[in-house]
């Protein structure tokens, strides 16, 4: 397999989940403290990443939470974001432009923030209440799988979450598994689609932001190819009349509760179009993950069958996915 390494995968991995008992001492800071809201806010694919945990949330508490670009909440404001609000930040680099101003604007306001970034000693941290760093550790998310699955715990709303998070510590090793039983599949499909003028990718529910972050910031921030990103049910509200025999359709199945959405869209293309593909997680064993929480755990499966699919239309298309035209190269 190319530009896999198992090893440093599973060590990635490892990394990121030797970080539990310090990411359950934030959680149960913030609700020691307490809290009356939750805003999720950064940029790009940061925001995207952070998507599925506003959908988890909202689908297992009833705790108010609200999700933000940053650069509309500095024009905008939220009226209920108060200093009894946390919010929730995200940078790669930790040093994302509106994000760093969207931590000085919660800052004035008297909000505990809380930082998942990638570089250490970065601004962003410095603005930040409290912050993890993973550097190198993937996936981030397990970072706010721990924070946020402990947060409703401390709620009494997740109340099985013990159990959910010592079974995280299978999760590295169950996504090298998925990387490798998909690795055909996407092989094929980038050789397939290498060169595809026109994307439709499609999904719902806990996948949206894994949609619509691969389509924006993979295939065209990182590959040059034009995309066209849809939540399942609002396909059937204009997107689907773009739908030709040769039009590029690609499905992404959750196995959360909004699948049957998925189903839906995928029995109508199944005879629509000659360029169908559907990945679905429920493809994929996971060893160490109760099934119950298959479901809760689809954006960080998807994401490992993806990243083969971005590994391969890399090689295939002789083109990096480190180059940029105009993304931090140029005034804008």
């Amino acid at each position: 397999m190319i530009k896999f390494d198992e090893k440093k995968m599973l060590e990635n991995g490892e990394y990121v989940y030797s970080k539990r008992e310090a990411i359950e001492e934030i959680a149960d800071k913030l609700t020691e403290k307490g809290f009356e809201n939750i805003l999720f806010t950064s940029s790009g694919g940061s925001i995207a990443m952070m998507q599925p945990f506003e959908y988890m949330i909202k689908t297992k508490s009833k705790i108010p939470v609200y999700s933000e670009i940053s650069a509309e909440l500095l024009l905008t404001g939220n009226s209920q974001i108060t200093d009894k609000s946390i919010a929730f930040l995200a940078s790669k680099s930790g040093d994302t432009k509106e994000t760093v101003e969207a931590a000085k604007y919660l800052k004035e306001k008297g909000v505990t923030t809380i930082s998942i970034i990638g570089k250490e000693n970065s601004i962003l941290e410095e603005l930040s209440t409290y912050s993890v760093v993973y550097k190198d550790g993937r996936p981030q998310e397990l970072i706010l799988y721990i924070l946020i699955g402990k947060l409703l715990n401390n709620n009494h709303e997740f109340t099985d979450y013990n159990k959910f998070a010592e079974e995280l510590q299978n999760l590295p090793a169950a996504l090298n598994h998925v990387r490798k039983a998909s690795d055909e599949k996407a092989r094929e499909y980038a050789e397939k689609y290498k060169n595809d003028p026109y994307q439709i990718w499609i999904g719902s529910g806990n996948l949206w932001g894994t949609t619509y972050s691969y389509s924006m910031c993979v295939l065209e921030e990182s590959q040059w190819l034009r995309t066209k990103s849809v939540s399942s049910p609002e396909f059937f509200h204009g997107t689907i009349e773009l739908i030709e025999k040769d039009v590029c359709a690609t499905l992404l199945k959750t196995e959360a509760e909004t699948r049957p959405l998925d189903d839906r869209v995928e029995k109508f293309l199944v005879n629509y179009t000659d360029k169908f593909t559907v990945f679905d997680t429920k493809d994929y064993e996971l060893p160490g993950i109760s099934e119950e929480y298959r479901g809760l755990l689809s954006p960080v499966v998807m994401w490992a069958i993806l990243g083969r699919i971005s590994a391969h239309l890399e090689a295939i298309r002789n083109h990096s996915l480190e180059i940029r035209r105009y993304y931090r190269k140029v005034e804008y």
